[in-house]
């Protein structure tokens, strides 16, 4: 298991990790901050000038999650991880991926009002400095203020309050120490709070089968889902299982995602061979046409908490902002299907034939 302490800097979060430690028997510190420094140390500077935080380095992601899944063969857990997390489409990949490895998570929102914090964050001896990701020109690092560097964090800290209380056991810590701060997260931790019910997709291990269903509206706009367990938006649908037929797939996933039972087979718009791309092992992808949903249909789509967050109709042109390159290709080449009424083959998104 790994307690995930979430909050702004100032909340108190990394004085709770130590008393927490204490609390829950087993517990280990796994402090990601730790491989952030560790990728600016090896990461060229030309590539860390590309962002601003290390927490957008893909790399970084990937990385929490495989340290924690190696720490958690060493220690008996939990792991007691203070990290702020703002951007919930990094929550998505770092939690879904570490769904999809048998390890629940959870998370605590360690909070308190602004003013509270900037009293906080203005009190705090500052002797150890953080470095910035961006390197001079002569290729060294410059040091940035605690200080500084937890003000400039406030801001994305409450405009990513809304889905984090939606997430997260909040603990208010106005007025708490850090030993009370830890009891109640300890006592969270014992009566539940704060699991996250992300549905647990095993990581492929080779090449996968999967099947996709777009559905439209009168308007013949195509239906979007944002999945909790991973980022980005994506199609209804899933990966087939052993011995099932693809197109019944599809099927099953429309039905278990969005209590949709579509009266007939959906027909077959583009099967395309998706090139293995480390640490992806690609694998045949089909997309097929599940048809119009009428007014009183869309009406009732339900969302699974642990699958879907959200859902919309789109354009192809709106598509194509909210889909990663690879799936809105996919998606472009199917509506062309559509169009024409005959499935298309593709190769890495290419049409062959």
């Amino acid at each position: 298991m790994i307690v995930w302490l979430n909050g702004a800097f100032g909340a108190g979060k990394s004085t709770a990790a130590q008393e927490l430690l204490d609390l829950l028997p087993g517990s280990t510190l796994y402090d990601p901050e730790l491989v952030g420094r560790g990728l600016k140390e090896m990461l060229p500077a030309k590539r860390l000038d590309d962002v601003e935080d290390y927490q957008d380095l893909p790399s970084w992601r990937r990385l929490v999650v495989d340290a924690a899944a190696a720490l958690l063969t060493e220690v008996p857990g939990p792991l007691i991880t203070p990290m702020t997390l703002l951007r919930q489409e990094y929550r998505d990949e770092i939690f879904g991926a570490l769904a999809a490895r048998r390890i629940p998570v959870r998370h605590m929102l360690l909070h308190a009002e602004e003013t509270i914090l900037r009293e906080r964050i203005a009190l705090r001896d500052e002797p150890v400095l953080e470095q910035s990701l961006q390197p001079l020109q002569d290729g060294s690092v410059p040091e940035e203020p605690v200080r500084e560097r937890s003000l400039a964090h406030l801001e994305p800290y409450q405009q990513a309050l809304d889905w984090i209380r939606g997430d997260a056991h909040v603990i208010d810590t106005s007025d708490l120490g850090p030993r009370q701060t830890a009891e109640r997260i300890a006592e969270a931790v014992r009566t539940g709070g704060g699991a996250c019910d992300i549905v647990q997709t095993p990581e492929p291990t080779a090449e996968t089968l999967a099947a996709g269903v777009l559905l439209f509206d009168e308007e013949d706009r195509v239906l979007l889902v944002d999945p909790t367990y991973k980022p980005g938006w994506e199609f209804p649908g899933g990966v087939v299982e052993p011995g099932e037929p693809p197109a019944r797939a599809g099927v099953r996933e429309v039905a278990e995602e969005l209590d949709i039972r579509l009266p007939t087979m959906p027909r077959l718009l583009v099967l395309d061979w998706e090139a293995p791309v480390p640490p992806g092992f690609g694998g045949l992808r089909l997309l097929f046409d599940g048809g119009r949903l009428p007014d009183e249909q869309i009406r009732d789509l339900l969302l699974p908490g642990s699958e879907l967050r959200d859902w919309r109709f789109v354009t192809e042109d709106e598509a194509e902002s909210m889909l990663p390159p690879v799936r809105w290709n996919r998606l472009r080449w199917a509506l062309r299907a559509r169009a024409q009424g005959r499935p298309l083959y593709l190769e890495a998104g290419v049409p062959v034939g």
